[in-house]
């Protein structure tokens, strides 16, 4: 169906997520670009312990993005070429690439209709005797049901991979997301809740996986770069296996810092705007909002919508109506099976239909910390008036 929406004219766009950043996070690279120093040093030391400090994890290594992470994180937890590593389909394709980085196999299982996760059920049918890793995803923010999955993964010798990408600041059974995992992945990407620009941060429990993270970040090299340019007598590197160029710089720390520092203020200002979009679409038929499943808190990273089929127009039509109001949304997350260089790599895929249903019929509404009042109800509006069948 169509959307009867006059184009705006004379409104503001409304983005669909805005990252919070302000003057502390331009005095913190200032400081930095005066230091002299701005490669991976001091700064990125300083926002490893503290992240790990937030995040109840025992160690924490800086990388390049959350990709890197995921990628390192398999390394450490000795996933090889030819192993098996299931994974959602209903993810960001990093997920997945991840595992074929390392020369694994991805195994795309189905997710619950809920949470838009992985659970115990949905991943006992994609294990295989090869199969090394599970990796799970918070997915949007929401937390993964950690106990459940490693209650089934862990007596059969299969490691646990959290992906994290977009769930700083959002809690399991009281703790921080991750703080559980054996090993987990986050995202700083400009859409996320904490952002460094481009950046990702490992975390983990194992002191060993910590230390070879913070040797393949860096081409596996012995001395550090900041190490042999703190001395004035450089002591020789050696390379012991090939390693990869991973760093995060200083300048990505700094903000890192000032932003760790906003996250709980940052994440109670999004659950108050995803309370009022739940408490505003609970009166409009046909559109089921994201929620915190029982055991945990969402950070709304992303507020997502099913459109189901009691509601007039579809997830395209939904979101043209939107844009004709000034009003910037996204579809909801993809599925990776489905795209072209999954499709055709002739993976072992059984059926998704969940995972293909949330695909086609959810949509991200706009959700940041500078949302206006008058720009949510804005948003409001549209859905409402779009849902009223003629």
């Amino acid at each position: 169906m169509t959307a009867d929406i006059a184009p705006a004219t004379d409104l503001g766009r409304i983005d669909v997520m805005r990252p919070w950043l302000g003057e502390e996070e331009v005095e913190a690279v200032a400081a930095v670009l005066r230091s002299g120093w701005v490669a991976q040093g001091p700064r990125v030391a300083e926002f490893e312990a503290a992240f790990a400090l937030s995040q109840h994890a025992r160690h924490a290594r800086a990388v390049s993005s959350c990709t890197t992470a995921l990628h390192l994180a398999l390394l450490t937890a000795g996933v090889q070429a030819g192993d098996d590593v299931v994974v959602p389909s209903f993810s960001f394709v990093a997920t997945a690439n991840a595992a074929t980085y390392v020369g694994a196999r991805p195994v795309f299982a189905d997710v619950d209709a809920t949470t838009g996760n992985l659970t115990a059920a949905t991943i006992e049918p994609a294990l295989t005797r090869s199969t090394r890793a599970v990796v799970v995803v918070d997915q949007g923010g929401v937390p993964v049901d950690l106990d459940e999955v490693r209650a089934l993964c862990d007596p059969l010798g299969i490691v646990v991979v959290e992906d994290t990408a977009c769930a700083a600041g959002s809690t399991y059974r009281g703790a921080p997301v991750g703080a559980g995992a054996e090993v987990a992945a986050w995202s700083f990407h400009p859409r996320k809740v904490l952002t460094t620009g481009e950046g990702g941060m490992l975390t983990t429990q194992h002191a060993a996986w910590a230390e070879r993270a913070r040797l393949l970040r860096e081409h596996a090299m012995s001395v550090s770069a900041a190490d042999r340019h703190a001395s004035l007598l450089a002591p020789p590197e050696q390379y012991t296996e090939v390693g990869f160029n991973f760093r995060m710089t200083d300048l990505q720390a700094a903000v890192g810092i000032v932003q760790l520092a906003r996250l709980p203020e940052v994440v109670r200002r999004r659950r108050e705007l995803a309370a009022t979009y739940a408490d505003a679409l609970a009166r409009v038929p046909g559109l089921r909002p994201v929620a915190d499943p029982a055991y945990g808190e969402s950070n709304f990273q992303s507020f997502w919508v099913e459109v189901e089929s009691g509601y007039p127009l579809d997830r395209e039509a939904l979101m043209a109506a939107l844009a004709a109001a000034g009003i910037s949304a996204r579809r909801g997350i993809m599925a990776i099976h489905r795209q072209p260089a999954y499709a055709r790599a002739g993976l072992r895929t059984g059926a998704l239909p969940v995972t293909e249903r949330l695909s086609d019929t959810t949509l991200i509404l706009p959700l940041f910390h500078e949302l206006g009042e008058d720009q949510q109800a804005r948003v409001v509006d549209v859905l409402r008036r779009s849902g009223r069948r003629t």
